[in-house]
């Protein structure tokens, strides 16, 4: 053999069962074939999971004039979801916290006005987008979405590639680093309760009725009469109507949401339309992978034979 990569031959090769033979072009047809399928399913589910009727998905209404910081729901959903309970007292109001792999809700609380005689409670946890960027992004499906609303996490079809967290527009997904078995962790919208008809913890226990559990669509009519009824106190916005598509937590407040550290500015059009060709490479180059290392190691075991074989002229090989 001379050359390099442009003079492959054809040879055959073995890798655990019978015998193959491949040139170059071949092996690269076969690969792009494979990846581009891949390619172009992952857009395709992506779409088809966002066309679910968002209308009668399952939606929590937060208003957060009527949130008294009690903390119940942490409480709550500590206990469902068999995590560390959370750390009791006021100093917990002190820092600004985010949702963790130990809590996969926290209520944080804000100041109101320039004289900030009031404050305001907001409770954060994952959004459960109707067309949910983390699940399209995720290769091994271990993150999907439920056609009732939740976006659910499968330890077991997990890889660890993260790219879930680097897809979601609200930073909801934590990996558990320090475990043996590393997993994601975020709040999954209580989808065995819901499967068994049940509302959310955090929401049956809400004293102040400032969480109201029910359908997307009744809902948003809900948030939006009450602002147009009390014009003078509401934000003339839904928060979650429109971002990243619509999400399944919706937020009402009379303080402008930055105020709130919630996250604006974040797009309106469905992330997985956004990003198909970014979120669609990481599972068109793992299918791609396999066979061009296939390809790779049949190559280096040709050309390691050849540079072995005898020339038969004594001469040696330049």
């Amino acid at each position: 053999m001379q050359g390099g990569f442009g003079h492959f031959t054809r040879r055959p090769f073995r890798l655990g069962g019978p015998i193959m033979k491949v040139n170059r072009r071949e092996f690269l047809k076969v690969g792009m074939a494979a990846g581009s399928a891949a390619f172009i399913g992952l857009p395709a589910r992506a779409r088809a999971e966002a066309d679910v009727a968002g209308a009668e998905e399952s939606s929590v209404l937060v208003d957060t004039t009527l949130c008294i910081g009690c903390r119940a729901c942490e409480a709550a959903c500590s206990e469902a979801n068999a995590l560390p309970a959370p750390s009791p007292g006021e100093p917990v109001f002190d820092a600004q916290r985010t949702t963790s792999m130990d809590a996969f809700t926290v209520v944080n609380r804000f100041e109101k006005g320039a004289d900030h005689s009031e404050v305001r409670y907001v409770k954060t946890q994952c959004m459960h987008c109707v067309a949910p960027a983390c699940a399209s992004a995720c290769p091994n499906r271990a993150l999907d979405k439920k056609r009732n609303g939740p976006v659910t996490y499968d330890a077991g079809r997990c890889m660890g590639c993260r790219y879930c967290m680097v897809a979601c527009p609200f930073q909801i997904p934590k990996y558990s680093y320090n475990e043996l078995a590393p997993r994601v962790r975020k709040c999954t919208f209580c989808a065995p309760r819901q499967a068994r008809g049940l509302a959310p913890a955090c929401a049956t226990v809400c004293p102040s009725g400032a969480l109201t559990f029910g359908k997307r669509a009744q809902l948003l009519d809900a948030a939006n009469l009450r602002i147009y009824q009390n014009p003078n106190t509401y934000v003339h916005h839904v928060y979650g109507e429109r971002e990243a598509g619509g999400t399944n937590w919706l937020y009402i407040s009379d303080v402008p949401f930055e105020k709130l550290a919630m996250k604006v500015g974040v797009l309106e059009t469905p992330y997985p339309d956004l990003v198909k060709g970014a979120l669609g490479a990481p599972p068109f180059v793992m299918t791609l992978w396999p066979p061009l290392l296939m390809g790779l190691y049949a190559f280096s075991r040709q050309r390691s034979g050849e540079e072995e074989r005898p020339s038969g002229t004594g001469e040696e090989k330049p």
